[in-house]
């Protein structure tokens, strides 16, 4: 028995498990891959779009050689974080349901390769939710996703040199890859079903984009949907008619939402269109006593509404909630 469960070691679930032991509680702080994991999961030289300061955790400087971090950069600031703080933590191992038991949950557990072990349960007096987005793509439903040469997931550029690729989507991350790509000599062309570029595309990215797409060296099809991904080409219909677009790599740069697996095993209630789940605004404690959600893990599929730096404001707010409530739950005996 523990007195809080975090579940998902992010930036957040960090955050969460640093208050958590400099308030004397009993945690483990619990990870299905690696710390950090979805930043892990970010193209490879990416750079951050905020200033290193508000990535923070614990109150440990982020030193950047510049004033915003790269992805190297953060990977190697949280790591050497988990490890001066000497945290409580069990990577590789996935947290597949949390159970409501009277006044305490059970944290059901199974190991994630390279893990060995077995299946396990966890019990805990509070539980934190900290799981994020990252890992729950926005699938678009069509034949050929599963395809060897289709990822959700941009990595880098230098494979795709001379190479066409097709990137699916309008926002800052399809932005992004697609002037990576063009840079490193790839072929690009972005399909989109709006009618333009993505509101929320970063406003000192767009005119870049703009200028490649007027000038020709990056094609653009609006108003068009995506039909089938074949091996070598992607066919889609725009404005009604049928294309078809020369591929030999493609990117679902659509989105991501947060699993409510874990929210609907513990009995969260969640808004039936965005999967948000319902939580106090000044604890982030959900209708289920007991148990926190921070960061975008509560917010279904308005991940727009969620970053590293409010999910961290989240984390501050929800241990004073949790360690009140702690002191009002009797521990086992």
């Amino acid at each position: 028995m523990v007195d809080l469960a975090i579940v998902g070691a992010g930036p957040i679930g960090i955050e969460t498990a640093i208050l958590a032991k400099r308030a004397g509680l009993d945690y483990r702080l619990i990870e299905k891959g690696s710390i950090v994991n979805a930043i892990a999961g970010y193209p490879t030289y990416m750079t951050f779009f905020t200033t290193s300061e508000r990535l923070e955790v614990g109150g440990h400087p982020l030193v950047t050689a510049t004033d915003k971090p790269t992805r190297k950069e953060a990977l190697d600031y949280y790591r050497k974080v988990v490890q001066n703080e000497r945290l409580e933590l069990a990577s590789f191992t996935e947290v597949t349901a949390v159970e409501r038991r009277g006044d305490t949950f059970a944290v059901h557990t199974r190991p994630c390769a390279p893990a060995g072990g077995s299946d396990g349960v966890l019990e805990a007096r509070s539980v934190a939710l900290a799981t994020g987005y990252f890992d729950n793509p926005k699938n678009l439903g069509v034949p050929g996703e599963d395809l060897p040469n289709v990822s959700h997931y941009y990595t880098e550029a230098h494979p795709f040199f001379g190479r066409n690729v097709t990137i699916v989507g309008a926002g800052s991350s399809a932005a992004d890859a697609a002037l990576d790509l063009f840079r490193a000599g790839a072929h690009v062309t972005m399909l989109h079903r709006g009618t333009d570029f993505r509101h929320s595309l970063k406003y000192w990215v767009r005119p870049n984009l703009e200028n490649r797409v007027k000038e020709g060296s990056i094609d653009v099809h609006f108003e068009t949907v995506v039909r089938e991904i074949r091996p070598d080409r992607v066919v889609a219909e725009e404005r009604g008619e049928r294309i078809e677009v020369p591929t030999d790599q493609t990117f679902l740069l659509t989105g991501y939402y947060a699993s409510p697996a874990l929210l609907r095993s513990a009995g969260v209630t969640l808004d039936d269109l965005t999967l948000a789940a319902r939580l106090d605004p000044d604890t982030f404690e959900s209708d289920v006593p007991g148990l926190f959600v921070v960061g975008s893990a509560g917010f279904g599929t308005r991940t727009s509404d969620v970053f590293i730096e409010n999910g961290i404001v989240h984390a501050r707010k929800a241990l004073p909630a949790i360690v009140r409530r702690l002191q009002r739950v009797p521990s086992a005996a």
